[in-house]
């Protein structure tokens, strides 16, 4: 029998009782300066693979594999170059990739992320049992660390932690954006990061560079590898469904049998206030991403006049890919080619790979600490939007709802970012004024701050009002991103019990496995638990006193109705939002579009809704979730993919979408699921 998440989730995690220490507090007292020069003494490595391997080392053994000569001479063959032709084309994007780490630079970094750090932050905290664990493992098998990604400062914020406890730095995987940034560029270079192109496509020698130097970093073991499971910087600070690609070539080395084992360590970083919360907002509502350069880099340090609270940096369990391994994948049919020939995955390895993938993410969530107002978030996304920007929200109505919501998140297994030493009306005061970007008390009421009106001479248009309302909507939504984790599967049977109408399990079962098929790239679920999400679910419903669970019927109790109202209340955003979508799929005359055209017409569509008072949330405005609602499509095949031309089109199967909506609004009961496109349900 395989192990479910729950039992290597439980692995991975610190307990209740973790100790995380602000490690601002030396440094407040010894100085920036002297924690730049202090002995930097990591113990050395002990293991089989104790050599000291440098970068210019590395790079050499990646270009001089028998693997990528083999590659060499493929494409030399294809293109019809000579084969040193493709070996100096290697050459080039070896220099454009490759890290560089050297230690004097990094106590440049240090010194100058020390001052950032204060001036930003009230703590950084460090769980120390983690951190510990983490120092033990590095001296074993090659470490790979795999924090979530929120911010850019989690770029930075890993290798200054270790440098400060004296445990090997790690070598980054970042984004190619950064290496333009000139001198910053450089330094990050120079601090151990490695860059990646964003969109590498076909480019079968990119591939192979870039794979092999992966992958020699794990086979030798010159320094823990760190790289971000969800690719990108997630916008609405919510999960991202892990990209893969990565992960396969780290894992690759230990499926081969060239690394006796593999060691992987999930890092949650937890933020009470995100750098880049405007930012991230109107960037969901299809404003431009700014320019990343170094001139766009000074002028930003106006964020270092704001005060971003508190973060936590928790350090999990180091889970070893040899156990978590067993009985998933078959490493012996490996043997069966030479290790220096490419192979393509089987079935069975990429399934392996993803299990893991979406096993590190949720042990991020787990690992996570929700902030005060992260709670406060999900409740004044209930509110309508006209009592937040017009009449004001009770002050002691939401602090009493906060407080019971806090009962709740604790009864769901949550880690709260709660002082107890602090009383709770003071705790709520300061975080409310610390958010005060996004709304204001005034007179015992709390109210939306709206984007600042452009200075213009013509009005506003009703167009431009919604947005400047849509705006702080999304920054709150992103906060209430950080914690909906601990809600989504209760939520999804609430929402289930009121779709299906019935209390028979195994058709709440069937609603709540469609609801997860929906919502695969809203949430992270791991696709062979769902009965062990769904028991998860019944099981902290009924702990809360919500529902009566027996071998056949999940019934509601009357002390219940709170705790399901606002569970459903909280994935109502979600549903509203996809029902646009499908709307506008089904409305519109055209059974063939293209992405990029028809994300803003969607996004006017949903405004024209808001506008008229038929819809209610403003998250439809989302580009990310109008993304993932394509994406959901295409998973329940009611939606195709095609690239014409270069252009990445979908066709629409507009039956097939309307029967999913009305499943969503419960309009088909349980027994008609069979109906819909996706066999598996």
């Amino acid at each position: 029998m395989t192990n479910t998440y729950r039992d290597w989730g439980g692995a991975g995690l610190r307990g209740d009782d973790e100790e995380f220490v602000d490690m601002m507090e030396e440094l407040r007292r010894s100085g920036d300066l002297g924690h730049s020069l202090r002995t930097f003494s990591p113990r050395p490595y002990e293991g089989e693979r104790a050599t000291s391997v440098s970068a210019g080392d590395l790079n050499k053994a990646v270009l001089e594999s028998q693997y990528l000569r083999y590659i060499a001479k493929e494409i030399a063959k294809e293109t019809g170059q000579s084969v040193e032709e493709v070996r100096e084309d290697a050459r080039g994007l070896m220099e454009e990739m490759s890290q560089n780490l050297q230690l004097g630079f990094i106590r440049l970094m240090g010194y100058t992320l020390s001052k950032v750090l204060k001036r930003l932050y009230t703590s950084v905290n460090v769980n120390m049992e983690g951190l510990n664990t983490l120092q033990r493992a590095v001296q074993g098998h090659p470490v790979i660390l795999m924090p979530n990604h929120r911010s850019y400062m989690d770029f930075l914020i890993i290798s200054y932690i270790l440098f400060t406890y004296d445990i090997p730095l790690p070598v980054i995987a970042a984004g190619i954006r950064n290496a333009g940034m000139k001198m910053v560029g450089e330094i990050l270079r120079r601090s151990g990061a490695f860059f990646i192109r964003r969109a590498i496509g076909s480019d079968k020698l990119y591939w192979a560079v870039l794979s092999e130097y992966v992958k020699t970093i794990v086979r030798t073991g010159i320094a823990p590898l760190e790289f971000y499971v969800e690719g990108l910087r997630s916008r609405t600070l919510k999960s991202q469904v892990p990209k893969l690609g990565m992960m396969h070539m780290v894992l690759e080395p230990f499926f081969k049998g060239e690394v006796y084992d593999i060691t992987l360590v999930p890092i949650s970083i937890s933020y009470e206030r995100v750098l880049e919360e405007s930012l991230l907002a109107h960037e969901l509502l299809g404003v431009p991403k700014p320019k990343e350069s170094t001139t766009a880099l000074l002028k930003a340090t106006k964020v270092l006049q704001e005060d971003y609270g508190s973060m936590h940096v928790n350090f999990g369990r180091p889970l070893s890919v040899r156990q978590l391994c067993q009985g998933r994948i078959d490493r012996c049919r490996f043997n069966l080619i030479p290790r220096d020939l490419p192979q393509e995955p089987s079935a069975e390895a990429q399934a392996c790979v993803s299990w893991l993938a979406h096993l590190m993410v949720r042990i991020q969530e787990d690992g996570s600490l929700i902030s005060p107002w992260s709670l406060m978030a999900c409740l004044l996304l209930q509110a309508p939007a006209t009592v937040l920007t017009e009449e004001g929200l009770p002050w002691q109505q939401l602090t009493n709802k906060t407080l019971w919501l806090r009962k709740l998140a604790l009864d769901f297994g949550a880690r709260l970012n709660w002082p107890g030493q602090v009383p709770d009306c003071d705790v709520m005061s300061s975080t409310v004024a610390l958010h005060r970007s996004m709304v204001h008390l005034k007179a015992e009421r709390l109210y939306l701050v709206l984007d600042q009106e452009p200075a213009r001479k013509s009005p506003v248009s009703p167009e431009e009002g919604a947005l400047r309302v849509a705006a702080p909507v999304l920054m709150l939504a992103s906060y209430r991103n950080q914690c909906v984790h601990v809600f989504a599967r209760p939520a999804m049977l609430a929402t289930a019990i009121q779709v299906a109408k019935t209390t028979q399990r195994d058709e709440l079962f069937t609603v709540f496995r469609f609801l997860q098929d929906v919502f695969s790239h809203e949430f992270i679920f791991i696709t062979e638990e769902s009965s062990q999400d769904f028991e998860e679910a019944c099981l902290l419903l009924k702990k809360c006193g919500a529902v009566h669970v027996s071998q056949q019927e999940v019934t509601v109790s009357e002390a219940g109705l709170e705790v399901l109202s606002f569970l459903r209340a909280l994935l109502q955003p979600f549903i509203d939002s996809y029902q646009v979508m499908f709307r506008y799929l089904c409305e519109n005359g055209e059974h063939v579009f293209q992405e990029q055209r028809v994300l803003p017409a969607v996004r006017n569509f949903a405004t024209k809704l808001i506008l008229s008072g038929e819809l209610h949330t403003y998250e439809a405005l989302s580009s990310d979730t109008q993304k993932n609602v394509l994406l959901a499509l295409r998973r329940l095949d009611a939606v195709t993919k095609s690239r014409p031309s270069g252009q990445n089109e979908y066709r629409v199967n507009k039956e097939a979408v309307r029967r999913i909506g009305d499943m969503l609004s419960g309009k088909i009961p349980p027994q008609m699921l069979h109906t819909l496109p996706d066999a598996r349900l």
